[in-house]
């Protein structure tokens, strides 16, 4: 597949519906917590338990991917942390680019991206990784966010406690390992399936919604290490994992790579926010963090089109 194929198949509708988002977004006083929240409570537990129960993944599969999903976070992690203290970085941009460099977009962008790259099996990898990722983000996350943990950071980790997409990988697992899941072609199943569905355009949606309130002008010079860890080294640290980890499918492996190329998250911005300091110099949190989404967001265009055609070729893995 040629790379202008790769970009009309996988790349372009994504760009799209997020384009939309941010004319959107320009053009109206959009408040995205409501369809936000629709979208963490309903939409999304709905699209990983139709995923996850319907998915033609044994259980050394679903295993694999929880413990490469575990293995990249925290060697980002650690590769973000030395990264900065080697550049000499301080708190709270230390933070800041420890926790946009190792959690990438593997919702509202990765989703959608790994169904239109690799289809049902593309898409049940990517919400097993954003399971994880989900638990992860609200324990580890909000410690370095805080760095101090104390009061707010404790009560920040109990989060994780109540994200419902950890609850329906759960649920799902259960019952496929007791074999009463229901038909997928039955009413029930169809039911979930269309609620679930729904997620993709709508996390598209709000990506574009965030991305068009960003004002990345005066930070734009400072965002060049996230932006190179983001960007160029997590896929190869998703590639040595996938390596070492082996999975029996390519295409599993194929979308956690992608998954790993995702741009940086919303996520850690409003962690940054909430439990961490307010300024990074002569700008805020909020502004580094923003710009780095935006730049990240802009710059996979073009890396995951090559990256997506050098996984479909089997250059990669």
């Amino acid at each position: 597949m040629s790379l202008l194929d790769t970009f009309t198949t996988a790349i372009l509708p994504i760009v799209t519906v997020t384009g939309v988002g941010v004319v959107l977004g320009r053009l109206r006083d959009v408040d995205v917590e409501p369809l936000n929240t629709v979208t963490v409570y309903v939409l999304l537990p709905a699209l990983v338990f139709h995923s996850v129960a319907t998915a033609a993944f044994d259980g050394a599969t679903l295993a694999r991917v929880g413990a490469a999903t575990l293995a990249y976070i925290i060697v980002m992690l650690v590769v973000a942390e030395a990264a900065g203290r080697l550049l000499g970085e301080s708190e709270p941009l230390l933070s800041a680019l420890v926790l946009l460099s190792a959690f990438p977009n593997s919702g509202n962008y990765g989703i959608p991206l790994s169904t239109f790259a690799f289809g049902n099996t593309g898409r049940s990898t990517a919400v097993l990784f954003l399971a994880v990722q989900g638990v992860l983000t609200y324990t580890v996350g909000v410690y370095v966010a805080g760095r101090s943990g104390g009061t707010a950071g404790v009560a920040g980790m109990k989060r994780a406690l109540r994200v419902p997409l950890v609850y329906a990988v759960v649920v799902a697992v259960a019952a496929r390992w007791v074999g009463v899941v229901p038909p997928a072609d039955g009413t029930a199943m169809q039911t979930v399936e269309l609620v679930g569905e729904a997620s993709i355009p709508v996390m598209l949606l709000i990506l574009g919604v965030y991305l068009a309130e960003t004002d990345y002008g005066a930070v734009l010079g400072q965002v060049g290490s996230a932006t190179v860890l983001k960007t160029l080294v997590a896929p190869v640290v998703g590639v040595v994992i996938v390596t070492v980890v082996g999975f029996d499918d390519p295409t599993v492996a194929r979308t956690f790579v992608l998954q790993c190329a995702t741009p940086a998250a919303i996520t850690p911005l409003l962690l940054l926010v909430e439990f961490g300091d307010e300024s990074v110099g002569d700008v805020s949190v909020a502004e580094y963090a923003s710009t780095v989404v935006l730049v990240t967001t802009v710059l996979s265009v073009p890396v995951l089109t090559v990256l997506i055609a050098a996984l479909e070729a089997g250059l990669v893995v």
